[in-house]
This record gives C-alpha cells, structure tokens and sequence, in this order.
C-alpha cells in the first residue's frame, strides 16, 4: 500500500455520520485521527473501521471538543507526529428534544459548548498550521435546524446557526489563503442517532415522531451516502454541502420569505406533542433527560418500532448502540 495522501482529524468519531466520515476519509487514503469523549465506544469504533478498511491507520484519540486545550493538544500532536494537517471536520453533537417550556440553561449551554464552541475551538487550533502550509480543508458539519429552526429543538437550531455563520465567515475571511471551510447543512439522515437523542419532555410521545422522521426513506437519507457527499465537498473546498432536497428548499425558501417560513414552523410546532404538566411543575423542576434507547424501551411499541427499523439497523452498523 502506498503512504497515506495526507492527514485528518475527526471530532466526534466514534459513531454515526463521525464513523461514517472517518471510513470514507479511510478508504480515500488519508491516515484519520479520530476524536469522542467516550473511550470505549472510540475503541470499538477503531475495531470497526478496521474490519471495514484493512491497512488503513486509524488513531483514536480521547478528547472533549468542549475543551480548548485538549483540542489544541489533539492538534499539536498530530501535527507533531503527521507532520501535516490536511484536513479537519467537526462532526460531533448532541440533539435535546422537547418543548421551549421544559428544556433549561443547561441543555442551551451542552448544545452551544459542543456545537459552536466546539467547532471554533477546532478552527482556532489548525488555522495557523494550514496557513502556514498555504492549504487546508475544514469541515463544519450543521444541519437544516441551522438554516431553518426547527420546533422542539431549539437549543439545536441555536447552536446550528451559529455554526453555519462561523462556516461561512471563515470562508470569506480565508478566501484566497488555500485554506477553505464547509459549511455542512444535511437533513435527516439514517444514522441510528435516534437512539442517542434525549428527550426531555414526554419521551414516549416525542420519540414516536422523532424516531420514524429520522428513520423513513424519502424523509431521511443513507449516513453512508451523507458521508461521501460530505467528504467529497470539503475535499473539493466547497463553500456549503447541502444534502438533501428538504434542505436546498428550506434555505431557499426561508431566504426569500423567513416570516412565511417561520409562520409555518408554528403550525408544525402546534401538531406536536405540546408539554406535559402543568406549567408550575415545569418551572418547578426540570425534566430529566431520557435518552432515545429508553424511550423506545418504555414505549414499546410494534408500529413506532416498524417505522423506525431502518433507523434500528443503522444503528447497530454505526456503533450508536
């Protein structure tokens, strides 16, 4: 086998679209350092890239994208080990489903922290390296929720958007340095994240709908082929990766009429589940966070469970459970 063509780094690594990337950046010859918190599932996500895509060199490394100086860490040694540093894509990310009544500060700060702060901790620690090199690809992976805001998921969209803006900021900052920055907008994907989401309202009833729109053909799209689209586009320097059709509409529409488009995520917002309680309990006390594997669990339903069985099978491939 020949050496590999260059160096990249993966945060949030050890399943779903992250483990995905991280084969597609295997299989295109790319020695893959690969970044989660949880060690054990970044292990086992070692052990399945390397069944998936013998003698290619994937490294695990422990680390938490919230974190500054671990990421700068992560960084400094591969480019200590490397020698070079071709490409960075943040992939990692957390999704709280639940009405703006029932979810806290604190679910507001873990999606920011992990998906803002995450990403420009990533970006302020290999933009000198790239531009010293005078070439660089980065990869900031978003979603419809940063383009349109999506009811139930408020502190998603909130950190989405946020991402979207440091994509594209970055890449009118950088223009004409070599070094680029992607901002990754796909729509649902068959990843298996169901099963990580928490929900913190009403578990069964939010996981009933959110389960089967992440798991449904024509509503979702393959993570298999989200993966190669997505590495293809920061590989190219493209400046947005929209996956999906649902996504090319959405930012199109809500550019041409956000007040209609917005209008129109109430009334979606008034066909789901609203919140559980009164609104004294809710204020009260917040709901704890339950996780999608429970809720499916306590729900126990034959048709929520046929719905989503594409999305089940996904998950078992993608190391999510």
């Amino acid at each position: 086998m020949n050496g590999p063509v260059g160096s990249a780094l993966v945060m949030g690594a050890s399943r779903g679209l992250g483990l995905l990337v991280c084969e597609e950046l295997l299989r295109r010859g790319f020695t893959v350092h690969g970044c989660a918190r949880d060690e054990e599932e970044l292990y086992e996500a070692a052990r399945i890239l390397a069944a998936a895509v013998p003698d290619s060199r994937f490294v695990p490394r422990v680390c938490d994208v919230r974190d500054d100086r671990a990421v700068s860490t992560v960084v400094d040694d591969v480019v200590r080990t490397d020698g070079r540093l071709d490409v960075a894509l943040h992939v990692a990310g957390v999704i709280q489903v639940g009405h703006v009544d029932t979810v806290t500060l604190g679910h507001y700060h873990d999606a920011v922290d992990t998906m803002l702060f995450g990403p420009v901790h990533v970006a302020l620690a290999v933009l000198p390296v790239m531009q010293d090199a005078g070439h660089g690809r980065i990869g900031i992976v978003s979603s419809l929720g940063g383009l349109v805001a999506v009811p139930r998921l408020v502190p998603y969209s909130v950190a989405k958007f946020g991402a979207v803006g440091l994509a594209e900021g970055l890449y009118a900052e950088l223009a004409g340095t070599g070094v680029t920055v992607t901002a990754v907008t796909p729509g649902l994907m068959r990843t298996g994240g169901h099963l990580h989401a928490r929900f913190v309202d009403n578990a069964v009833t939010d996981y009933a709908w959110f389960a089967p729109l992440a798991s449904l053909p024509g509503l979702s799209i393959s993570a298999q082929r989200a993966a190669r689209r997505i590495v293809s586009g920061v590989l190219s320097g493209s400046p947005t990766v929209e996956l999906t059709a649902l996504t090319m509409i959405g930012r199109r529409v809500h550019g041409l009429a956000p007040a209609t488009t917005i209008r129109a995520m109430g009334l979606v917002s008034r066909l789901l589940p609203g919140p559980s309680g009164s609104a004294a309990d809710r204020m009260s006390a917040a709901t704890p966070a339950v996780e999608g594997r429970a809720a499916r669990d306590r729900a126990a339903s034959w048709v929520v469970n046929a719905l989503s069985v594409l999305g089940d099978r996904a998950a078992h491939r993608h190391n999510e459970v």
